[in-house]
């Protein structure tokens, strides 16, 4: 990889406007997106929810602190059923769909993108260090398109005022061009009016992977999204769609089964895949057994 490549790689950048009044994350999330449609075998409708999903969590999951992590899930009526999302503040991104290859008719009028999730519920699940429990809101969907439900959820459950824009595009092709997003929050303290100004601005903002493919970057979109507010950077870091499920895990997995249930697998291997990321890993049936033999000493 030379030294333009690395550049340009998915990475998150994080700001605050010199007058203290907003911060603003921009992020990049084209190879993210890219591998998720690759490893799920999305269809496009489900590349752009599940690619937009995946963006907004990272976006989040940013202001935790180390492997603190947050899901987003999306449960609704249409086609698609389930998205699930979750992100740590260490840039590692994941999650799937409950039917990859759902697709809608927009041969039919009105059909939006918004009517593949539907009618349902958002909820955010926090997982915090000095928690015992993951703090978990849930509002209804607005109107399904990740966006509006998100900013939704910043107003209604953390009653931050937010402006939120997650962008997938798509070529004629139906390939991944760029991808990425921006979260702009107000801070205490900020002028009420200010929020406004800034989230009517962003409305007509330029989409952000029309201005990724145009080739601005990260730090150039942060500066033009708050414009002409000078804003300081803070930090950046880099972003992968990244699981840290293996082998090791799926046994761990599987010995929490009752030895009733694990003595139904005797005698033959299973295939394990994980919902996340799609990896499939083989437990032979002697791995198997030595579980069985494990849960029935559990039982003496």
């Amino acid at each position: 990889m030379n030294i333009e490549e690395f550049q340009f790689k998915d990475r998150l950048i994080k700001g605050i406007t010199e007058d203290g009044n907003f911060k603003i994350s921009v992020i990049k999330t084209t190879d993210l997106v890219k591998e998720a449609k690759e490893r799920h075998g999305l269809s496009l409708l489900t590349t752009v929810l599940l690619g937009k999903a995946l963006t907004a969590t990272m976006l989040l999951a940013s202001e935790l602190k180390k492997e603190e992590r947050i899901q987003l899930r999306m449960d609704g009526n249409g086609p698609v059923g389930s998205i699930v999302a979750e992100a740590n503040s260490l840039g590692e991104v994941r999650g799937y769909v409950n039917n990859p290859a759902a697709e809608l008719d927009y041969s039919k009028p009105d059909v939006s993108i918004s009517d593949g999730i539907g009618l349902g519920i958002l909820t955010f699940t926090k997982t915090l260090y000095n928690e015992a429990e993951p703090r978990t809101s849930a509002i209804e969907l607005v109107r399904g398109d990740v966006n509006s439900d998100v900013a939704q959820y910043l107003a209604q459950s953390e009653q931050i005022p937010s402006a939120v824009i997650l962008d997938v595009g798509i070529s004629e092709e139906g390939e991944v061009t760029e991808a990425g997003g921006i979260l702009l929050q107000r801070l205490p303290g900020a002028p009420e009016g200010q929020i406004d100004m800034l989230q009517e601005r962003l409305g007509s903002f330029p989409p952000v992977d029309q201005l990724l493919s145009e080739g601005e970057y990260i730090d150039k979109i942060m500066k033009m999204a708050v414009s002409p507010i000078k804003v300081k950077e803070l930090s950046r870091q880099l972003v992968d769609f990244f699981c840290r499920c293996n082998k090791d895990r799926f046994l761990d997995a599987l010995a929490m089964l009752s030895y009733d249930d694990l003595k139904d697998m005797e005698g033959e291997g299973q295939e394990v895949v994980c919902h996340y990321c799609n990896n499939r890993e083989f437990i032979s049936k002697e791995e198997i057994s030595t579980l069985i033999t494990e849960a029935k000493a559990k039982l003496n």
